[in-house]
């Protein structure tokens, strides 16, 4: 019967919907195979984090409050870590795969000296684990069982559906073991350039741009649709490499790597840097004039018209329905 501990990750007090999806998963789980899900927060609102974690199928929420948590730092978060795998034991530790869990799950890994496993898409127990990841720029699948007794494992966001259990979850503390540690580095400050935008890594929806756009004043009709479908604005590297847009908006190998349940690619010819970013995608809508393009060949729909046409007709319609 494993126990499966889920890291809630927020920051400035925003807790990322990524722990809800794992905490989904490690709830159907323990369903089946028994054992308890359990929450670790780091920070001053635990009972906000806790009431949310019984929304989401955890039986309890282990924290640690102070002001050496109130902004990231991964001498500071993975000891805390560390410290709580140590005391409570759980058989697995589910981070998910965002910019501060792409960090810490190896620093706790190696602390704890067990197996990491990053950007997993998958995870099955059956008397042990079987974790599913992306290789090869996204092209195949590969399953991966952990040898040592625990292990760390990175979840992308958005590989797992969200679903809501009654009950709330029981609270408790743990000592972090972070007193008296003098970081090596400090964050001084924090500058975003979101602009208030939904985060490309989070969105259920992501409206992607390419060179079939033609030039940066019509990404415009990108954001436009984007913003018809309560969606976030996406960019391939040729764009952004060309200065259309700002390199935040790029989806791809060398940007950033989304799981949405719906990807519409609007003038993207589908190279492979493109593709091991959106591969994972639910369900990929292509709009090309080209019908040779290699987008087609991932996408569940494809429309070959020119964009200029469907995608201002597209965004009408959607607003119509909408209102």
């Amino acid at each position: 019967m494993p126990n499966i501990a889920v890291f809630i990750e927020q920051r400035d007090g925003v807790l990322k919907k990524v722990a809800w999806q794992m905490m989904s998963e490690a709830r159907r789980i323990a369903d089946t195979a028994g054992g308890e899900v359990w929450g670790v927060f780091l920070g001053s609102d635990a009972s906000a984090a806790a009431t949310e974690a019984g929304k989401y199928g955890a039986d309890k929420v282990f924290s640690a409050a102070g002001e050496e948590f109130n902004q990231y730092n991964s001498e500071i978060y993975g000891t805390a870590l560390a410290a709580f795998c140590k005391s409570a034991g759980p058989d697995i530790l589910l981070i998910g795969s965002t910019a501060m869990g792409k960090d810490l799950g190896p620093k706790v890994a190696a602390k704890l000296e067990c197996a990491c496993i990053s950007d997993a898409v998958g995870l099955k127990y059956e008397g042990g684990w079987e974790v599913r990841r992306p290789i090869f720029a996204g092209k195949c699948f590969t399953d991966v069982s952990p040898k040592s007794a625990m292990a760390v494992v990175g979840i992308r966001p958005n590989a797992f559906i969200l679903e809501e259990k009654a009950g709330p979850a029981a609270g408790d503390s743990f000592d972090a073991g972070t007193s008296g540690i003098d970081p090596k580095a400090v964050v001084k400050n924090i500058e975003s350039g979101d602009g208030g935008k939904i985060e490309l890594t989070e969105a259920e929806i992501i409206v992607s741009g390419g060179r079939g756009i033609k030039g940066p004043e019509n990404f415009e009709l990108i954001e436009k649709l984007a913003d018809s479908l309560g969606a976030a604005a996406g960019a391939s590297r040729a764009i952004v490499d060309a200065g259309w847009v700002d390199y935040s908006n790029q989806v791809g190998q060398t940007g950033k790597t989304v799981g949405p349940n719906l990807y519409i690619a609007c003038g993207i010819s589908g190279a492979i840097q493109h593709l091991a970013g959106m591969s994972s995608s639910k369900c990929i809508v292509a709009i090309n004039k080209d019908a040779n393009a290699p987008i087609f060949k991932v996408a569940d729909y494809g429309i070959v018209a020119d964009l200029f046409d469907i995608i201002p007709a597209l965004t009408d319609e959607i607003g119509k329905i909408r209102s």
